[in-house]
């Protein structure tokens, strides 16, 4: 007989111990999932409107869009060199102010004219710096770096024959 009760005990402490570990399942399946914290979202800032610069032509003549009619790397002594500065701004309903800049630069370094603007840039648009001279301009290679805002942006090479 104590073979029979010593096997309904332990039966008894497994049927036990089972429920107590079906409950705590239960329990741990009831619980609510932790809370996880997010991060606030920053607030959204708007982009600042910029100004770049499209492209830079050089001509002896514009157009009454400021634009150069011919394109030309090469010129004579007494022509009128003129660099054409296409821009545009990022937001075209927003005007940004900027300094555009033009240095017209002697193969030997020698600087031949520097002259800068300040505009109100909107949308797309052109600008134009010239440089003549009536006795004529010595044979040679010659530079024009465009700036904006005192960074140049983009240079172009020409020569005068």
């Amino acid at each position: 007989m104590k073979t029979s009760h010593l096997t309904r005990i332990a039966a008894a402490a497994l049927v036990a111990a089972l429920a107590l570990a079906g409950c705590k399942k239960q329990e741990e399946a009831a619980a609510p999932p932790p809370v996880v914290a997010t991060p606030p979202q920053p607030a959204s800032v708007p982009m600042a409107t910029t100004v770049a610069i499209s492209g830079v032509d050089l001509g002896n003549a514009v157009g009454t869009d400021m634009k150069v009619t011919v394109p030309s790397a090469s010129f004579h002594p007494k022509d009128t060199i003129i660099a054409a500065v296409s821009t545009f701004t990022s937001d075209s309903a927003t005007t940004v102010a900027g300094k555009l800049g033009a240095k017209w630069t002697y193969q030997d370094g020698q600087v031949v004219n520097t002259e800068s603007k300040e505009l109100d840039f909107l949308g797309s648009g052109v600008t134009d710096f010239q440089i003549a001279k009536p006795d004529g301009w010595p044979a040679g290679k010659y530079k024009v770096e465009i700036s904006l805002d005192g960074n140049v942006v983009q240079s172009k090479d020409f020569e005068v024959k």
